[in-house]
């Protein structure tokens, strides 16, 4: 199962930062049942061990940066120590399945019908993941055109709920036909939807400047939702993919990871007092 995740997602595409592949467990282990989820928390370890599983697959690095210990009094030192305890090994893909295709931003595509698929940021020439389609993000065409105040009410019925909802910047009467989308933080990427002459750009963690610099520059209108919401759909595909080529049974959290709790819709707009 390691090799077969190995091939689809090679660690060698991973960004240098990141820490990817196995974490724990021994690659040799038959694997019955696999559980997916985007985050390896207490709460998404509890749904894994209830369900029997032999075999996490999360998109978010559990060790990202170096650790001196992994004692048990630490939340992530209590998690190696569980899984270990209870013979569930841990796989990661981050941002080798970020670039993969099909990959993270395929998997978002696929909510919204687009075709026409190609990526947003096509992984550099020379690089281990150069060609293939592969690259950060996608973009391609709605099936139908869409203002970005609809297409905003139809991105929050096709994403995960969370509380956190979607959100968008531009004028709400802006036709949409061609929408780029990347999971995860994409505000590294609103060049490259300006380039590749994109109506609208959805993705996650927009800050408030670079957001407001490129749409008082003209570029396409942003719609940010939650991170958790716009990787979600990833292991839905890495679920059925391990279902169809292996037999093994498949359960994907959906257990929202995401930190907002609680939102407060604002008072109208007619409400408020002008602005000075």
């Amino acid at each position: 199962m390691v090799a077969e995740l190995d091939r689809r997602y090679p660690p060698a595409w991973a960004e240098e930062w990141d820490r990817v592949g196995l974490v724990l467990g021994e690659p040799t282990d038959p694997v019955r049942r696999v559980f997916g989820t985007v985050d390896v928390v207490p709460e998404t370890v509890a749904e894994a061990l209830a369900a029997g599983a032999d075999l996490i697959v999360a998109h978010h690095p559990l060790l990202l940066r170096g650790v001196s210990s992994v004692a048990p009094t630490t939340w992530k030192g209590r998690i190696v120590h569980d899984l270990i305890r209870a013979g569930v090994a841990l796989y990661v893909a981050h941002t080798n399945a970020d670039i993969a295709a099909p990959g993270v931003s395929d998997a978002l595509a696929a909510r919204f019908g687009l075709t026409g698929l190609r990526p947003l940021a096509p992984s550099a020439p020379g690089s281990p993941s150069a060609g293939g389609g592969r690259g950060i993000g996608r973009i391609g065409e709605l099936p139908a055109p869409l203002t970005l105040a609809e297409l905003t009410g139809h991105a929050a019925a096709v994403l995960p709920a969370t509380v956190w909802g979607v959100r968008a910047g531009g004028d709400p009467a802006r036709i949409v036909r061609t929408l780029a989308v990347s999971g995860g933080s994409g505000d590294g990427f609103l060049a490259a939807a300006t380039a590749a002459g994109a109506d609208a750009f959805l993705t996650s963690d927009l800050r408030h400047h670079p957001a407001g610099e490129h749409l008082a520059a003209g570029g396409p209108a942003l719609l940010d939702a939650a991170h958790w919401a716009t990787e979600r759909p990833w292991l839905d595909d890495v679920a059925a993919h391990l279902r169809a080529g292996f037999g093994v049974e498949t359960v994907v959290s959906d257990l929202d990871t995401d930190p907002w709790t609680v939102h407060a819709a604002a008072p109208a707009m007619d409400d408020k007092e002008p602005r000075p």
